[in-house]
């Protein structure tokens, strides 16, 4: 599912093309007594084809089988596209200047492409091609792809000489075709040697001989030869071109993700998208860039850094590079049948290809080494002093807006490398400890990570920390990673972009009035509520009163110490937030720690001038909350007690219409309260029974360690991670979230369905779903396998105006209440549609905004609060059920010893399976007293849906969404 950039593609349509030539050549030299001259006489044992045999390969296949899969075709097809679009633009460049290098890469590059486009004709290529050139490849070519690749398809028959090709037989790794091989190729030795030649030496020394003779080496084979390990071997030049193909690719996957992210900021200041939600879409996009780099220079070993990439780019010279690139804006026909050119421009490589904010970095770091005391130099102060953020950057030059930029930026990155490296200098400077600043590890699973000084950008910080306090002089560049610049750039553009600047790839530096009434910490602001401002909604006065409530609970069971171990940990949590969330230690000085370079200012300002950080910090925030509260309610027994009570009541009349509160936890959460998650209508009191019987099935033996308990594996009850955690657990790669962890409703759930593998049902034949969770789930709540299969039609593009979902499928994955985005449009084509990284956000953001502030909001709930209200409720029952001495409440509190040290689990309990009349009644009554619904609780003033304040739904392309327009660079 992960998106794949041009090269990345290219790369792996080439692995599965001479993946699909070597096995059928094999396949066929292994049962041919007889083969051309020119084609090989042994078969592949290594996967790796020449571009000469490519050819050859071919055109022995091409007289064996007859017709050529159309999937196979299409792969070919896809592969000299590839290849041919890249030569098409490095032609373009030394067309705009002359370049030796690269005009040698392209005589190779021609080379290759005529070599693939012979083996094509080869294979029958042209006549496909015709064929389709106007209905475009058959519907079922994707999805017939892997069954060609990977099924039984290389049998072989030899019939009187001649050679069939089967559909059983051999198996799919090819290990059956090896003594096939072997004898093919003794036949044909033999028929060399017939004839009349030199008899054979005997005697003694014909004896020893023989002797001496070495053991036979292993015969090699395909067997342990992954797909991704077929290529085509080339020269030095080849190798070459397959760099600049794979920079080229980066750098326009990067400059794409870029102008998307300064979209998300965008809304973010203007349209009130929650900051959080950009911040999760914002990493998501880093990790792309950091996982497309990762794959594509495993190749190219020790020329992964953001230096080696761009002196590759602009070879070396990013100012003469200005004018070698350019972008031309197509307007398409409304038939969509042709483009016409309206606009082209020069790319500004500085700024495009990040150069600006990589140049930036390396000044801060070269700065920071020379004292390594925080303080910049004379010469960078007067470069980055005075630094206004109220500049009116809509009348000021250009120069003064790059100016004012490189300014903040480096002031930005002092205050940051200050304050997460504080900690170490502080021990040095007042214990008196000896730590080498170069030596340490300041990464997240460092010793020091255990000591909070951020949320949010805690690998980024430490990545900047490490450089710069380095010795003086090191040279640190090949440190410097791709999406490490390109992070920087989000982060920079945030401030940027709220103060009315974004940059256009088309339009350059495009201006605005800055949105009015702005605060980067908006959102954080309202999840601490530090002035307690907003009852029932901020996280820090919750956890006070909780601790409140605590207290009178201990009481009530005569035991002071009863909650010391949650409350610690909610304090521990609190602590963390009012310090170094939104806020921070540094703004009222830190000893020995220079101050912020914001003072004159704002001493604050690493938070206040960073959106970015707002966002990622808030992230992150609603991510521990949410964990560290389902720690606690998990070891709590008023959840459990209340939904089961509440249950009842309304399944017996006497509370007529659920409260909202109760309702939404019971649907959200169904399988922490009951056995299966199936809501029980009779037999109440049982019904808790076994669910505890069930939670304790399920505990593991093993020792829990940290992340066990933090990510919930470890909890008895509350096990559901909300969407953030699922994202954070695969490191921002939604490739990695394993289906399980995949909420159902989502679209990343549906799109996950839709990818899913057909099979043949072995009983019926007919076509079905392979069985995943994501299918099992989706069945469990009653989805039939046609609506099912009907999802593999689906074509994900997000980005037009939203189909309504199926009526039948919305109800059977929507809970009662709640709502979710529509399903991509449908398209004409069969499954396997792949989506482009801004297509893959642009879904996710739906998902993300519904669990952060949208229609399944499991990461906006305060459930702090929540808990309060479940202990104030039982206050409540006590008081009322204490005053007229109910029966039950007497039993439990105070004549019955087995409910000593657990009276509220006694008074459920009891309730539950006595079912006493008057206790009901005045329990009905307090549920309702008042009414609470989950609207109450939440962190934000009210939860939009995943459309921005009444807008249709778009995506945030850059370049303001120009309508039937395409940018092609």
């Amino acid at each position: 599912m992960a998106p794949l950039n041009p090269y990345l593609a290219y790369k792996r349509d080439t692995s599965r093309l001479i993946f699909w030539i070597v096995k059928v050549s094999n396949a066929i030299i292994a049962s041919s007594s007889t083969l051309p001259d020119n084609a090989p006489k042994i078969p592949n044992t290594n996967g790796q084809v020449t571009v000469s045999s490519l050819v050859s390969l071919s055109k022995l296949i091409a007289k064996h089988i007859d017709p050529i899969p159309s999937a196979i075709l299409a792969l070919f097809d896809s592969v000299i596209q590839a290849r041919a679009a890249t030569y098409e633009a490095f032609q373009q460049l030394v067309a705009n200047k002359s370049d030796p290098e690269i005009e040698r890469s392209n005589v190779s590059h021609k080379h290759f492409i005529n070599a693939l486009a012979e083996a094509f004709e080869a294979l029958g290529g042209a006549a496909w091609a015709e064929k389709y050139k106007l209905a475009g490849p058959p519907p079922d070519d994707q999805a017939d792809l892997e069954q060609v690749l990977f099924a039984n398809k290389f049998a072989v028959l030899s019939l009187d000489g001649d050679t069939v090709l089967e559909d059983e037989g051999a198996s799919n790794d090819g290990t059956d075709l090896e003594p096939q091989q072997h004898q093919a190729a003794q036949r044909r030795q033999q028929k060399k040697s017939s004839g009349k030649g030199k008899k054979g030496k005997h005697g003694k020394n014909a004896n020893k001989k023989k002797k001496q003779n070495p053991p036979a080496a292993k015969t090699q084979s395909l067997d342990d030869v992954p797909v991704e390990s077929y290529r085509i071997i080339q020269d030095e030049e080849g190798i070459i071109t397959d760099y600049l193909m794979a920079v080229y690719a980066l750098v326009q996957e990067w400059a794409g993700l870029r102008a998307y992210v300064q979209g998300l900021w965008r809304d973010v200041a203007y349209n009130g998208l929650n900051s959080a939600v950009a911040g999760a879409l914002s990493n998501m996009a880093i990790n792309i860039i950091e996982c497309s780099a990762a794959a594509m220079f495993i190749d190219f070993p020790g020329h992964d850094s953001y230096e080696t990439v761009m002196s590759t780019i602009t070879r070396g010279n990013p100012d003469q590079a200005q004018g070698m690139f350019h972008l031309a804006l197509h307007e398409i026909s409304p038939d969509q049948a042709s483009t016409r050119k309206v606009q082209e421009i020069a790319v500004d490589v500085k700024e495009q290809f990040l150069i600006y904010a990589y140049r930036d970095l390396i000044d801060f770091v070269t700065d920071f080494q020379k004292t390594r005391g925080g303080k910049p130099t004379k010469r960078m102060l007067n470069q980055i002093g005075n630094w206004d953020p109220n500049l009116d950057l809509q009348h000021a030059s250009e120069t003064e807006r790059l100016k004012w930029r490189r300014s903040y930026t480096i002031n930005w990155l002092y205050d940051l490398v200050n304050i997460f490296s504080s900690i170490v200098v502080q021990r040095n400077t007042i214990r008196g400890e000896r730590h080498v600043l170069e030596s340490v590890d300041w990464s997240t699973t460092g010793p020091w990570d255990k000591h909070r000084r951020l949320f949010g950008l805690n690998e980024f910080a430490g990545m900047v920390t490490h450089l710069a306090m380095q010795k003086p002089g090191s040279d640190i560049r090949h440190k410097i990673l791709p999406h490490h610049v390109f992070q920087l750039q989000c982060i920079v553009d945030s401030l940027t972009i709220s103060r009315g600047w974004s940059l256009s790839s088309l339009r350059g530096h495009v201006l605005r009035a800055p949105p009015q009434g702005f605060r980067p910490r908006r959102d954080v602001d309202l999840f601490l509520d530090r002035e307690n401002e907003r009852t029932g909604s901020g996280f820090l006065q919750a956890v006070d009163i909780l601790k409140q409530l605590f207290e009178e609970d201990g009481i009530l069971h005569s035991d002071s110490n009863r909650h010391e171990a949650n409350y610690g940990l909610l304090e521990a949590v609190q602590y963390d937030f009012v310090n170094w969330l939104g806020e921070s230690k540094y703004m009222h000085g830190l000893t020995n720690i220079p101050p912020s370079r914001f003072s004159t200012t704002d001493s604050n300002g690493l938070w206040e001038y960073s959106p970015f950080l707002c966002g990622v910090g808030l992230e992150e925030g609603l991510r521990e909350a949410y964990q560290y509260s389902f720690i606690v309610l998990d070891s709590l027994p008023e959840p459990i007690l209340l939904v089961h009570l509440h249950n009842m009541l309304v399944q017996k009349g006497y509370i007529a219409e659920p409260v909202g509160l109760y309702a939404s936890f019971q649907e959200l959460f169904a399988k922490s309260f009951f056995a299966d998650g199936k809501v029980p209508t009779s037999n109440f009191g049982e019904a808790v029974r076994a669910r505890i019987a069930e939670s304790r099935s399920r505990r593991s033996g093993a020792r829990p360690t940290f992340d066990d308990v933090k990510e919930l594996r470890t909890t008895r009850f509350f096990k559901t991670k909300s969407y953030l955690m699922a994202c954070h657990g695969a490191g921002w790669n939604p490739d990695r979230i394993p289906d399980s962890d995949i909420p159902m409703p989502s679209l990343l759930g549906i799109y996950r369905i839709s990818q899913t593998k057909h099979i043949a049902d072995p009983i019926t034949g007919q076509k079905r779903m392979e069985d995943t969770d994501l299918v099992n789930r989706a069945r469990a709540k009653g989805l039939s396998e046609e609506d099912l299969m009907a999802w593999a039609t689906f074509l994900p593009r997000i980005v037009k105006e939203e189909q309504p979902l199926p009526e039948a499928v919305r109800e059977a994955l929507v809970p009662k209440g709640y709502r979710i985005g529509n399903l991509p449009e449908p398209g004409s084509k069969g499954g396997n549609h792949k989506l482009s990284g801004q297509d893959l956000l642009d879904l996710l953001k739906l998902d993300i905004s519904n669990d952060i502030c949208g229609d399944i909001p499991l990461s906006s709930l305060n459930y702090v609060w929540v808990m309060v209200r479940f202990m104030m409720l039982f206050h409540q029952f006590e008081e009322e059920l204490g005053k007229l001495r109910n029966p039950l409440y007497v039993q439990a509190y105070e004549t019955d010893p087995l409910w000593q040290k657990q009276k509220r689990v006694g008074l459920a309990y009891l309730a539950l399976h006595l079912q006493d009349e008057e206790c009901l009644h005045v329990m009905a009554r307090e549920f309702q007293n008042p009414r609470t619904g989950f609207m109450t609780h939440i962190y934000w003033d009210d939860l939009g849906s995943t459309r921005l304040r009444g807008e249709k739904p778009r995506s945030n392309r850059g370049d303001d969404e120009l309508p039937d327009q395409c940018i092609v660079m």
